[in-house]
């Protein structure tokens, strides 16, 4: 055994606890929702950014707008106008995760269970929305 500074024997050294290697995120609740947050974010300012350049198109041609406008009422538009709806319905319920974690200790506690109400509540609204506007993309 080796000897400490005063001479006597120690006790053999525990080796240190190692830390893990990589990323911190191991593909919990907590970063599905840091990455499905960011995603939806960026995919609802592109939108915004192309509907700010359509409408505008109006001052420059109407005719030029009324064929923008035309090719928006397709079926795969309307796929994506259920894709554009889910984003902003999945951002806005987890904006509001967000707020509860960062100002109430009992949310930060219960951050799992309050990420899958967000996903519960997601899909009960995109139950309400989806096969409706669906029915109506799909009929004309």
């Amino acid at each position: 055994m080796p000897e400490n500074s005063a001479g006597t024997l120690a006790a053999p050294a525990k080796p240190a606890k190692q830390k893990p290697g990589g990323t911190l995120y191991r593909g919990r609740e907590g970063m599905w929702s840091w990455v499905l947050h960011r995603i939806t974010g960026v995919a609802i300012f592109f939108f915004l950014l192309v509907h700010i350049l359509d409408t505008a198109l109006v001052r420059v041609s109407p005719e030029a707008y009324n064929a923008v406008i035309g090719t928006y009422q397709t079926p795969i538009m309307g796929l994506g106008e259920v894709a554009l709806v889910g984003a902003i319905v999945f951002h806005a319920f987890n904006g509001i995760r967000i707020i509860l974690v960062d100002l109430w200790a009992w949310a930060t506690r219960h951050q799992k269970l309050l990420f899958y109400i967000v996903i519960a509540l997601w899909v009960v609204t995109m139950l309400g929305f989806a096969p409706r506007h669906l029915m109506n993309v799909f009929s004309h």
